[in-house]
């Protein structure tokens, strides 16, 4: 039976035509996938069925009647609930207050903290998460966290819920506790509206699918609809290759790790990666890999080992040192910790060559807008201009620029962890190809990812890390999911690091 109907949604910002007359079609008890690139206009239709945003032409209806949903209020007393990529939960509050934010149970004008527990208990069983609801939500795990905030909207009776790329930072046990969740709730009869960039979990979990391109939507197809078929769909071509990786032969040793070690974190982790070659570093969740990262850039302290890159050895906790010597880190977090959101696209890539480009306290500014110029024509950013605001570009461009302000310093050894987490399949491949043309011209890349067929498509050798200790290496012609699984599941020897 059809629950909830768009038709003809139309949105512009200025400069841009976000939607161009979308139609969307949501049965009740089915999973449909919203499916297209970043910046095809999934996040916009999704923001103006929870009330972010308001349509400029078209509707929306609900049970056959239209509906104004101006306010997430609205949305939430029409039974549409969204979880978005960025978690709209208190840290400093218990999972409790957090099921019943906004909403207490109240006696005699106070809050019934019996009920509001009690109630909690209720909507953490109905999705078989393990956890006491007086827990602070900043003492849980990604994945709990994802799993309160289904409770919380189940706690709103949503009849209508959108799932914002909820696998994006699960680990693979992590993804199927949350599809039998998922499909617990389609047996209800509970609407869902799932958005994924990974083409694999469509089958698995969708139903139908709605493919956007450009702002339109250009298809609705089964669930079952061939993965090439679909990303001709998204991309408005084929695409060849998924992981077009171009080995070459490494050259010398530019980064060499040798017995790092932070208490309680990692330990006794050495490695090297070569010139033109691409390592990479896979691992469960917690195995270490984003710590040892960080400790290698300077961004956090290591107490045993050293790092050497290109014969320097920078001094320890000491980011700018790590950078002179030729290192650059592209974080998991880039809108937290790679970007400045409120800046333009030129200011971005300017970012690390900006001490180098300040004579007697003046920046050139000239040269860095030409350098930024080269780099944003060199990545193929799509932008109305280098004045535009990083905050309002796809999240691919987004990564692109984040890697261009290393490419502007031009920096040996690059990190990259989770380098295409969010990204669509179409800009995943541009940044694979950047990738290729790096290790060409001779730069090495340490490669951090959750996403085993990106590991085994685009590493030389893949480094597996295991509760804070590196496990095995396998190269790429001996590698497999289920090889590296193995180690990555691997009970180390000795004392665990926790």
């Amino acid at each position: 039976m059809e629950l909830l109907r768009a038709e003809g949604l139309r949105k512009r910002f200025p400069g841009v035509l976000a939607l161009d007359g979308v139609d969307l079609t949501v049965r009740s008890g089915e999973v449909h996938v919203l499916l297209g690139e970043n910046g095809a206009g999934k996040s916009t239709l999704i923001k103006m069925l929870s009330g972010a945003y308001h349509p400029d032409e078209g509707r929306v209806l609900l049970d056959g009647h239209p509906v104004h949903i101006r306010t997430a209020g609205d949305a939430q007393r029409l039974g549409i609930a969204t979880i978005y990529q960025e978690f709209n939960l208190v840290p400093e509050l218990s999972v409790a207050e957090n099921l019943s934010l906004g909403r207490p149970p109240r006696r005699f004008g106070f809050v019934d903290t019996k009920r509001m527990h009690e109630r909690a208990v209720e909507l953490l069983a109905r999705v078989g998460v393990d956890v006491d609801p007086r827990t602070p939500v900043s003492r849980l795990g990604i994945a709990r966290m994802q799993m309160v905030e289904i409770a919380k909207a189940l706690g709103l009776q949503a009849r209508v819920l959108i799932m914002d790329e909820p696998t994006a930072v699960l680990t693979t046990g992590e993804v199927e506790k949350l599809f039998s969740i998922v499909r617990r709730l389609r047996e209800q009869g509970v609407a869902i509206i799932f958005i994924t960039h990974h083409l694999e979990e469509i089958a698995a979990i969708g139903d139908r699918v709605t493919v956007l391109r450009d702002g339109r939507s250009v298809a609705e197809v089964p669930a079952d609809t061939p993965q090439d078929e679909l990303v001709r769909l998204m991309v408005g071509r084929p695409i060849d290759q998924q992981f077009p990786r171009e080995r070459g032969q490494a050259g010398e040793p530019l980064l060499k790790v040798t017995g790092l070690g932070r208490k309680g974190v990692f330990e006794d982790v050495s490695f090297e990666v070569r010139a033109g070659e691409v390592v990479g570093v896979a691992g469960l969740v917690g195995a270490g890999r984003t710590e040892v990262a960080r400790a290698i850039f300077g961004a956090d302290r290591y107490d045993t080992g050293e790092v050497t890159v290109r014969g320097r050895r920078p001094t320890p906790g000491d980011v700018h040192a790590a950078m002179e010597a030729g290192l650059g880190l592209v974080p998991e977090d880039r809108k937290g910790q790679g970007l400045v959101l409120g800046a333009d696209i030129a200011e971005n890539l300017g970012l690390v060559t900006l001490r180098e480009a300040t004579r007697a306290g003046f920046v050139d500014r000239k040269g860095q807008h030409q350098a930024a110029a080269e780099v944003a024509e060199q990545l193929g950013i799509r932008m109305t201009g280098l004045g535009q605001e990083v905050r309002t570009l796809s999240g691919g461009n987004q990564q692109k620029v984040v890697i261009g302000k290393w490419l502007e310093a031009d920096a040996g050894v690059l990190i990259l962890d989770e380098p295409t987490r969010g990204i669509d399949v179409g800009a995943k491949v541009e940044i694979y190809q950047l990738i290729n043309a790096l290790t060409a011209s001779g730069h090495a890349v340490l490669m951090i990812s959750s996403d085993l067929p990106e590991v085994l498509g685009m590493s030389d050798r893949i480094l597996v890390m295991a509760r804070g200790r590196l496990v095995g290496e396998l190269s790429a012609a001996e590698a497999t999911q289920d090889g590296v699984m193995a180690l990555a599941v691997t009970e180390v020897e000795g004392p665990r690091v926790q």
